[in-house]
């Protein structure tokens, strides 16, 4: 036996359920009753699965190699040039132990701003909209360089955006806007992240349960590599060359003209071939953009990538980390303390410029959505997927873990959650106390209702954009800047580098603009 409690609502739930039954059905229809306290008898059906069942065959331990706990294997890891704990956590030196999100003084988070201290000289320098890396990242550099005032607001009860994290009751640290991976490119971001927090390695590697050509289900790593094929469809491969010239044989060119894919699933053919799609990216693209590939831009499934290598982890940059105390204490050394930042949290924007009861600035900088900013002129909105999370606490799972690996993503359609992230395998858990025996799980659900975290990649949309964009060009007084006013997803390391280039620009001619057009950064990851 083991016990869950489901929190939903603000209502815990707890249930004991046996591991072993007799048959899938025994198995699942107590399972099923415990986890769909979210809506309907469809949800019930749905969840009805040899899925399910699978999932309850509990792994021995974290996700991990022989070189650590979220490290690839040897070969691998060696890639990743940060190769033991680097960078520095100011609040720690100077003597703050805990590894929670700090408490925030009263007057931050009191959703008013007749408090604040506005400087005598025109107001305040930066009036910023929005707490996320966007926003602080220039709000900092301003301040340390150009010595300029920031008030920085924002309608949520925290800082750091879609990036905060926290420590559960339980004392696990999670994700409050689901599972972020640091990873990039570019040295000047890894150089500047350093300066808010001490980091250690982490490989990021996606496992996927998927039907092979017998519709038995099998543990795999996504991206799909040469153990994927080899299990999923008997491949037989062995070399880099076997692999590649799998792909070759798989591949189809699409029928157009000049040969290029004109929507997703053309995309998705021309890379990976049918097998491969029907299996891992058709249903799971459906599930995550609730349009199937052939209705989404050729962009979108383009960047599938094609391992031919034994090379199992998700990302490739040189630069893969995960910050030591925790997301929010990035945004903590970044802004608490500074006496030209100020910050206001529960405090609405758009509510305070309707009542004429913003404090008095020189520029205001809007990360937020750019439709939101124009919504009064009555145009038609962007298109935005959201995320559902529904979080369990495992109580007694064996050996202390739920799923073999941080991130197992399910790419049927018999299930409707797209994935499922157990934050107990990352090694920058809290080291104050042991870990709990319990876990928490996170199951993930596309939607379209919610906080906007993906804009919808198609023809129509980006022509609407192109009018917003028209519109803020000529907005006197008004910087937007991020994924949310760019309709572009942005990794981490592209919003703080856009971050930065904008920054730049104000210190070199006076003006915050972008150095680059945000399709210039190359795609995100966009939805794992």
């Amino acid at each position: 036996m083991y016990c869950v409690r489901i929190k939903k609502e603000g209502k815990n739930v707890r249930r004991n359920i046996p591991l072993l039954f007799q048959s899938s059905r025994a198995l699942f229809e107590p399972f099923s009753v415990l986890f769909s306290l979210r809506t309907t008898e469809e949800r019930h059906c749905q969840r009805a699965t040899q899925t399910e069942e699978s999932t309850l065959i509990m792994p021995k331990g974290p996700f991990a190699s022989s070189v650590g706990v979220g490290r690839a294997e040897p070969e691998w890891a060696k890639l990743n040039k940060v190769d033991g704990i680097c960078g520095r956590d100011v609040m720690h030196q100077s003597g703050e132990k805990t590894e929670a999100p700090l408490k925030l003084e009263d007057e931050i988070t009191s959703g008013e701003c007749e408090s604040l201290i506005v400087p005598e000289d025109g107001g305040f320098d930066l009036l910023i909209v929005g707490a996320g890396l966007s926003g602080s990242v220039i709000a900092e550099r301003c301040s340390k360089e150009l010595n300029m005032t920031s008030l920085i607001l924002d309608k949520r009860d925290h800082i750091g955006g879609n990036c905060y994290d926290f420590v559960s009751d339980e004392g696990i640290r999670c994700s409050k806007y689901g599972a972020h991976l640091f990873h990039t490119n570019f040295e000047r971001v890894w150089e500047y992240v350093q300066n808010f927090s001490e980091w250690i390695p982490f490989d990021h590697r996606v496992k996927g349960r998927v039907e092979d050509e017998n519709k038995e289900l099998k543990l795999v790593p996504i991206p799909p590599t040469r153990e994927t094929v080899n299990a999923l469809f008997s491949a037989n491969v062995n070399t880099d060359e076997e692999m590649q010239k799998w792909y070759d044989e798989q591949r189809v060119v699409p029928k157009s003209e000049d040969g290029q894919p004109r929507n997703g699933e053309e995309a998705a053919l021309s890379r990976v071939g049918p097998l491969l799609y029907e299996a891992v990216f058709k249903h799971y693209t459906k599930k995550q953009w609730d349009k199937y590939p052939e209705e989404l831009d050729a962009s979108v499934l383009l960047r599938l990538p094609c391992r031919t290598t034994t090379d199992d982890r998700y990302f490739s940059d040189p630069w893969q980390a995960l910050p030591r105390r925790g997301y929010t204490r990035i945004f903590e050394n970044m802004l608490l303390g500074d006496e030209n930042i100020q910050i206001r949290l529960n405090c609405d924007f758009f509510e305070l410029k309707k009542s004429n009861a913003l404090p008095k600035h020189k520029l205001v900088v809007f990360t937020g959505q750019i439709d939101a900013y124009y919504a009064s002129l009555g145009m038609p909105k962007l298109e935005y997927r959201s995320l559902e999370f529904e979080n369990t606490y495992v109580e007694e799972p064996e050996d202390g873990y739920y799923q073999e690996a941080m991130v197992v993503n399910y790419p049927s359609s018999s299930v409707p959650f797209t994935r499922i992230v157990e934050y107990k395998h990352t090694p920058n858990q809290p080291s104050e106390q042991p870990l709990p025996r319990g876990t928490l799980i996170a199951k993930e659900y596309s939607t379209d209702v919610g906080e906007p975290y993906y804009p919808v990649p198609n023809p129509e949309n980006r022509a609407l954009y192109e009018k917003y964009a028209a519109l803020a060009e000529k907005e006197k007084g008004v910087c937007f800047v991020g994924r949310l006013a760019s309709y572009k997803y942005f990794n981490m390391d592209q919003a703080i580098l856009n971050a930065l280039e904008m920054y730049d620009n104000m210190k070199e001619n006076g003006t915050l603009e972008p150095k680059r057009k945000p399709e210039d950064f190359g795609p995100g990851d966009g939805p794992k």
